[in-house]
């Protein structure tokens, strides 16, 4: 029984010790200050806003610094073109002066070329000239044979076969000749020129004139309007 009672006693002083405790808990007040409060709120704002600052600083440098990585770069792109396109302009002009020089070369050839072409049928003909009059100069004799060989043929045999056949061979000759170029120079009759005839013998003659071919010796020819032979004549005074 007195156990029972110590018991209870004990239970009624430990809630006693509670209620206390509790009335202390709520009677004890936290001095709270306002300005600390306030400038722990401005340190957390000037905290955030610096932060934010900060990063919209570090935003604003990292997009300048690409900004100025992209105008350096167009920068140097178009440094990169203009280069090229010089390098290109410079290419394009020496292909042109080398195109004006080759230009100038074949045109320099092919005048060289026609000049040759126009001297070598120049020296061609000179030497289809020369070559002709020899030919020329060697059959001329044949020529004055037949004629000479006409001439002294009597008068009743110039029916005779013989001497047809001969005469036709002349013909023919003068012919061929004549259609070569070959042309007998006119002399009897006509006046002295030098040019075309030899005077190897002189006459009195008051009939004929001064300076009149009385007599032609030997008959001259010219070939495209240059003499071949002289004619050889007698003159008169």
């Amino acid at each position: 029984m007195e156990n029972q009672d110590n018991r209870n006693r004990e239970e009624e002083l430990d809630t006693a010790s509670e209620a206390k405790a509790g009335e202390a808990d709520d009677a004890v007040e936290i001095p709270v200050e306002d300005g600390s409060l306030e400038e722990e709120a401005k340190a957390a704002e000037e905290e955030n806003g610096g932060s934010a600052s900060e990063n919209d600083s570090e935003a604003a440098q990292d997009g300048a610094q690409e900004d100025g990585a992209e105008d350096a770069e167009g920068s140097g792109s178009a440094k990169e073109g203009f280069f090229r396109k010089k390098k290109k302009d410079k290419k394009e002009e020496a292909m042109k002066t080398k195109i004006d020089e080759l230009e100038d070369r074949v045109k320099r050839q092919m005048a060289e070329f026609e000049n040759f072409r126009r001297r070598t049928d120049k020296e061609k003909a000179a030497m289809f000239e020369t070559g002709a009059r020899s030919v020329i100069e060697k059959i001329l004799p044949v020529v004055d044979n037949f004629e000479r060989g006409l001439a002294a043929v009597p008068e009743e045999e110039k029916e005779s076969a013989f001497v047809e056949g001969m005469n036709k061979v002349y013909k023919q000759l003068l012919t061929e000749l004549d259609n070569m170029g070959v042309k007998p120079i006119e002399a009897v009759g006509q006046e002295f020129d030098p040019n075309f005839h030899n005077a190897v013998m002189h006459v009195e003659d008051e009939n004929l004139g001064e300076n009149i071919v009385a007599e032609e010796f030997q008959k001259g020819y010219t070939y495209h309007d240059t003499v071949v032979r002289h004619s050889m004549v007698k003159v008169a005074n």
